[in-house]
């Protein structure tokens, strides 16, 4: 099966190359826009469904792949920063509180039309983190392109104090979902999944606190449509 990745992101590159299956990168062409109406968990579901399919309408006979994370306290929800200070008031705002990482993902088969969302959630407790701590880390170069403005695969997992949930989906993109169509579809995958998973050895993985209660993780598998 043909698979493409509905993302420029190199994270999401990084994490779906970790199957060991060829695929291709397209460019979603697809606006990114926050919508009042939706809940947090409701906009990364459509944000996801949107860049699949405007990559799966350009494509034949493939698997896409979309996705999208944001972060959310409460209803408020939390994207990039517009500057350092934006940068530095979203880390104030986060510190000593527990915030949510929304991660959807959007399986359509371009041949078929056949749709399949998946939403990972990840609880993720911050250090109550001083200014100096705040300011250092921002002013490394980190935070300007990442939601809630810290990266949890570099430096900013040590303002991290536990996380609850699956950690690539805290990256960018959970690997079970996607590995389960793929072996539902009868593709085999070259690399063990639940070994990665076991070992924690990508990025910060094993340096991230994990919550006792880790395989409560609230993944919530949405309808899918023919």
């Amino acid at each position: 099966m043909r698979i493409v990745l509905a993302s420029t992101s190199p994270r999401r590159r990084d994490i779906l190359a970790l199957l060991g299956l060829p695929f291709e990168v397209r460019h979603p062409d697809f606006l990114e826009t926050t919508r009042e109406d939706l809940t947090p968990e409701a906009e990364a579901l459509e944000l996801a469904l949107g860049k699949a399919r405007s990559v799966a309408s350009g494509v034949a006979d493939a698997l896409v792949v979309g996705g999208d994370t944001l972060i959310a306290v409460g209803d408020e929800k939390i994207g990039k920063p517009r500057d350092t200070h934006d940068a530095e008031s979203i880390l104030h705002r986060l510190s000593g509180r527990t915030h949510r990482i929304l991660t959807g993902v959007a399986l359509i088969d371009s041949a078929t039309g056949r749709e399949s969302t998946r939403l990972e959630r990840v609880d993720v407790r911050m250090r109550s983190a001083t200014g100096a701590e705040i300011a250092g880390y921002v002013s490394a170069g980190e935070s300007m392109d990442k939601a809630g403005a810290y990266s949890i695969q570099g430096r900013g997992h040590r303002l991290i104090a536990s996380l609850r949930g699956d950690y690539l989906a805290a990256v960018g993109l959970p690997l079970r979902p996607i590995a389960e169509y793929l072996q539902d579809a009868g593709v085999e995958i070259p690399e063990d999944v639940e070994r990665l998973y076991r070992d924690k050895s990508l990025w910060t993985w094993d340096r991230v606190p994990i919550a006792a209660d880790e395989p409560l993780n609230s993944t919530a598998a949405a309808p899918s449509r023919p």
